[in-house]
């Protein structure tokens, strides 16, 4: 009887810990994962910063909002002078701070007439927030900033166009099913869904197939995010816009590759006069918006910190770099728009706005 009684236990503890693996274990495990990877704030290096002083005739005023309770470093460009078309809303990217690193897109919307106004997302250089929370967050975000202008007396009567890169391209393609008066759209390396790129992310960052967790992650994401933005896809948001839209994509991009996104969005909407696609051979992820002169001159600069590394007897650390790039960078080289492009964007907000 003993015997018995044992093997019934042992019996007993494994469908317990197989029950619990998927039901206990395996949220909990995800819930961790998710927020070690999200659970981040980011900021703008210093040798990385723009200044207003860097464009002549710029001037800003900050507008901060609230989002989800945290309160939001927002700000409104403009030039003084200038005859108004509309104000242009831009969304950043994730990773490297918050929207300092598009000034020079500031530079060129407000010098065609457009006042800009930008943000850093939660958890992002002036922003409140100790993480950025997941990618959701950029939609929520987002839709604060759309309202908050919506009701500024500045900007609530002008037409509103909308451009973001990576997780504010997603973003921006996100928000316009809730946000009818957006009249034109920008979307730059982006992606349809959340679930895409933490399944591509997961996959690269681990080197296992994470098909078996996006339930859980879908799961988590919902329960964090609610329906409204967890479980929203660009096509369907665009699809329900009546915007013009223009998607921007690199077939080299390998931060968020374009069958994630520009390859969904064409395939959908090819034949729609809403749209305009732009896709690009070998600008990469980051840089896409600027011209070749100035990937020539990143070329150059990175060779120059690697000699500059090798001779020093230095080591390769953020430090380092720092110091090389204080004394070496110059941004308006670096990141010169893509005049062609630029024209053709603000071609797509005359049109529409």
């Amino acid at each position: 009887m003993k015997r018995k009684s044992k093997k019934r236990a042992i019996i007993t503890a494994m469908i317990c810990l197989a029950a619990a693996i998927p039901t206990v274990v395996m949220p909990v495990v995800t819930a961790a994962v998710y927020e070690t990877v999200f659970g981040v704030r980011y900021e703008t290096q210093d040798w990385l910063k723009f200044s207003v002083s860097d464009y002549e005739g710029l001037s800003v005023k900050r507008s901060d909002f609230i989002s989800n309770g945290m309160t939001l470093a927002g700000y409104k460009y403009s030039r003084s002078g200038q005859a108004v078309k509309g104000v242009v809303v831009i969304s950043h990217g994730m990773g490297g701070g918050g929207h300092n690193f598009y000034m020079p897109l500031v530079d060129v919307f407000t010098s065609n007439g457009y006042l800009v106004f930008a943000y850093d997302a939660r958890g992002n250089d002036n922003s409140q927030g100790n993480s950025v929370e997941g990618l959701p967050q950029g939609v929520v975000d987002l839709d604060n900033a759309l309202c908050h202008i919506r009701n500024d007396d500045e900007y609530k009567d002008l037409p509103v166009a909308l451009i973001g890169h990576s997780w504010g391209g997603y973003s921006v393609a996100n928000v316009l099913k809730t946000h009818p008066e957006v009249k034109a759209a920008v979307v730059v390396a982006g992606f349809n869904e959340s679930e895409d790129l933490l399944e591509y992310q997961g996959k690269a960052v681990s080197g296992m197939p994470t098909a078996p967790v996006m339930p859980y992650l879908k799961l988590y994401e919902r329960l964090k995010f609610g329906k409204k933005y967890a479980h929203t896809t660009a096509l369907d948001s665009m699809a329900s816009s009546d915007a013009g839209i223009m998607i921007i994509h690199s077939k080299d991009d390998e931060t968020v590759p374009t069958k994630y996104g520009y390859d969904k969005f064409y395939a959908e909407f090819a034949e729609d006069n809403r749209f305009d696609f732009v896709l690009y051979e070998d600008r990469g992820h980051n840089f896409i918006l600027y011209s070749d002169d100035s990937k020539a001159y990143r070329d150059e600069l990175n060779e120059n910190y690697n000699n500059y590394v090798e001779s020093s007897g230095k080591e390769y650390s953020e430090e380092t770099k720092s110091e090389f790039m204080a004394k070496n960078l110059d941004k308006k080289k670096c990141f010169e728009p893509d005049e062609e492009l630029m024209e053709r964007i603000v071609g797509l907000f005359d049109e529409w706005c």
